[in-house]
């Protein structure tokens, strides 16, 4: 223990030097000349703004360039982390009056230039940073356009050494979203100035390493998350988008991976006015991009029923998901929450069932709630997940595996079955689910079977099924049965043999915030027997 302690306060203190070292060489004349070496290039390809309709969110209330134009606004060091981020990244240039001063514009553009012409550990940060050399490009006609010789040189020169700094940089990110980010940043730059040795080459190698690192054979992000999923197909269209339009090869594999991942958008997302929240998603709606992607002219199909580790199934009123994947490898599981076989139910665009969501903030208690199996609708035992996930890094240590799964799908039956090892260490228990759908009567009838194995322990355990905050419940008074009510459809829960009751809950469906919800639940404590646990959920109105 002594031994072990001791190794890792080494290891801290190695890291903090090495850190400290690293940030005195990224303020050091020798490494500021580094970067500032660049090539004589003007910008040759501007590309159209309309072309990040999928990343931007416009703000309906148009804001006005004067209010930027201030030098102070660039060295307030009092502005909040989220206000001072959003203001360097220059993401607002999308929202300004298109009656905005070309003028005033490059006198912003070179105030910032005037704050923040050397490395800034803040106004250099790789996702911010990325997202500068974005909007500025993407908004030419306000940062570019009709500017003297004297500005254009400025300009050209920062953005180059701001490029030169990422890809130096970004490597060593561990973090996937700045990697993409500044992948995208990367080949804008080779495209525009039509640089393709120093910056288009390089962008496009990196695209490429992320692709191979980042997803399985199946072409979905290793993480499993679907959000995940979301942003990786706006960034490889946008790259795909810009190199089209500026008449430049389109890679196969950048086609390829495209293609995948559009086939798994069109199950899980596509024409979806309700979010699935599994594995770090929250409620978002996708009607944008779907709109978006078929102004491009990119057409998403698939007629299977798996994707990810998920089965859907749907009709025109009845929408099933469950999550049936293994957890992620430990590196990419950050976001992963312990839903194994945990599902939900959309019925006519509302949920009749679902998961809590997640509470993206970093370094929040309530992160760590809302991974836990107990934030999905699935099996708890003795108040413990399915997999343990270490509190400090938000990784997993102890991963689960489906054992066995299938589906069969009939117009007039549904039948979703799996099984994980996730509680087989501790208590001894193979978790196996089933769902089966009758379309006719609007029924779903379920079972949880505990397979007992040799280390069996005995313990309690619950069965939870999560409701919309703005589900209306009341339980019958005989006790056997909870009436549910969402928006004038009712439906009915009941268990054979099993006590059910209703609890208060945690719901964090919206980004970063959290209300009270319900949820049912049956109870009891596992069996030196197979159990089966039986439920319905009946449509009564």
């Amino acid at each position: 223990m002594f031994f072990k302690n001791s190794l890792i306060y080494f290891n801290q203190f190695f890291f903090f030097v090495s850190n400290q070292v690293r940030n005195l060489y990224l303020n050091s004349k020798i490494y500021n000349k580094k970067i500032s070496k660049t090539l004589d290039k003007n910008l040759e390809y501007k590309p159209s703004p309309n072309l990040l309709d999928c990343l931007i969110k416009y703000e309906k209330k148009k804001i006005k360039i004067e209010d930027f134009f201030l030098k102070s606004v660039w060295s307030n060091e009092n502005l909040k982390k989220k206000d001072y981020n959003n203001l360097h990244s220059f993401f607002w240039l999308f929202s300004l009056d298109l009656k905005s001063s070309k003028k005033i514009t490059q006198s912003v553009i070179l105030n910032w230039i005037d704050n923040n012409i050397n490395y800034n550990h803040k106004s250099w940060k790789i996702d911010i940073l990325s997202k500068r050399i974005i909007s500025w490009i993407s908004s030419s006609k306000l940062t570019y356009e009709d500017s003297d010789e004297a500005y254009k040189t400025k300009f050209n020169l920062i953005i180059q050494k701001q490029i030169n700094h990422l890809i130096k940089e970004v490597e060593k990110s561990k973090f996937v979203y700045d990697k993409m980010i500044s992948c995208a940043a990367i080949i804008l730059v080779g495209i525009s100035l039509n640089e393709k040795e120093k910056y288009l080459n390089f962008g496009l190698s990196l695209l490429k390493k992320i692709i191979n690192s980042s997803f399985d054979n199946q072409y979905f992000p290793k993480t499993r998350s679907i959000r995940q999923l979301i942003f990786y197909l706006k960034y490889f269209v946008l790259i795909r988008e810009w190199l089209k339009e500026s008449q430049n090869e389109i890679p196969e594999y950048l086609d390829e991976i495209i293609f995948y991942l559009g086939k798994s958008y069109a199950i899980l997302c596509q024409g979806q006015n309700n979010t699935f929240l599994f594995n770090g998603n929250h409620q978002k709606n996708y009607k944008e991009f779907d709109k978006y992607l078929i102004n491009h002219g990119y057409k998403f199909k698939n007629n299977t029923y798996e994707t990810g580790g998920y089965f859907v199934l749907k009709n025109k009123k009845i929408n099933l998901i469950m999550d049936v994947g293994p957890s992620p490898e430990k590196k990419f599981s950050k976001e992963y929450q312990c839903g194994a076989l945990s599902f939900e139910i959309i019925s006519n665009e509302k949920k009749l069932i679902c998961n809590s969501g997640y509470f993206q903030k970093n370094k929040h208690k309530l992160k760590n709630i809302s991974k836990s199996s107990a934030n999905h609708s699935t099996l708890i035992i003795d108040n413990h997940s399915s997999c343990k996930i270490n509190s400090s890094n938000m990784e997993i240590e102890n991963g689960l595996k489906i054992l066995d799964k299938k589906y069969e799908i009939k117009k007039d039956y549904w039948n979703i079955k799996a099984s994980h090892d996730g509680y087989n260490k501790r208590y001894g228990i193979i978790h196996e689910r089933q769902i089966e759908f009758f379309p006719e009567k609007n029924q779903f009838i379920g079972q949880d079977k505990l397979i007992k194995k040799k280390n069996f322990k005995s313990s309690n355990f619950e069965i939870r099924f999560h409701l919309e905050p703005t589900t209306k419940i009341m339980k019958t008074k005989d006790q056997k049965s909870i009436f549910i009510d969402i928006e004038n459809e009712g439906w009915k829960f009941s268990s054979e043999g099993y006590n059910i009751d209703i609890e208060t809950g945690l719901y964090f469906g919206q980004k970063n915030s959290y209300t009270e919800n319900q949820n049912l639940f049956i109870s009891g404590v596992t069996q030196k027997e197979d159990q089966i646990i039986k439920w319905s959920f009946e449509k009564i109105s």
